[in-house]
């Protein structure tokens, strides 16, 4: 890798890291390439990324953005899993790692708080922003369900007692 190539890696990665909502760091020794494989399509899956970098590298991009305190973590064979949404690449890496003993997370960050192995578990136990975004639209719908069940019942009622009327009469 030449020095141009170098410079772009670190300046994609210093954007992946100002960009990103959370950034977990995990070790990867012994993943087979078709573990990994999954683990990136996992990722895919939820709008996040995975890399491996050269952590020498990593640390140069980490300089200056939010995320800076996980420099500390990229020490030995290191993958980094990104997502813009703050939960996303730390429910993967979660999951992954209790399904497959070989991942193990050392921590991450989230903006500029740093987490460690509880904090990345804790943020991996929260909603995601769909299921967020869903339980805010139930909330806000409820009313007007209940609103509409209100305004309708009093018909309803009627009706049903003009029909019972209307078969006794007959």
């Amino acid at each position: 890798m030449d020095r141009a190539q170098k410079e772009a890696l670190v300046e994609e990665l210093g954007q992946i890291f100002t960009d990103s909502g959370v950034v977990v760091v995990s070790h990867y020794a012994g993943l087979t390439v078709a573990e990994m494989q999954d683990y990136r399509a996992q990722m895919r899956e939820v709008g996040g990324t995975v890399r491996v970098a050269k952590n020498k590298l990593a640390k140069i991009a980490l300089d200056g953005t939010p995320c800076a305190s996980i420099a500390g973590l990229l020490d030995g064979m290191t993958v980094l899993a990104c997502s813009e949404d703050p939960v996303a690449a730390a429910k993967v890496t979660q999951a992954y790692a209790k399904d497959n003993d070989k991942l193990v997370i050392l921590g991450g960050a989230m903006g500029e708080t740093e987490l460690d192995v509880a904090g990345v578990k804790a943020v991996a136990a929260m909603p995601s922003r769909e299921e967020l975004i869903a339980s805010i639209v139930g909330c806000i719908a409820a009313p007007a369900a209940n609103i509409a069940g209100s305004i309708g019942a009093p018909a309803s009622n009627i009706a049903s007692i003009l029909e019972t009327i209307e078969e006794k009469a007959a």
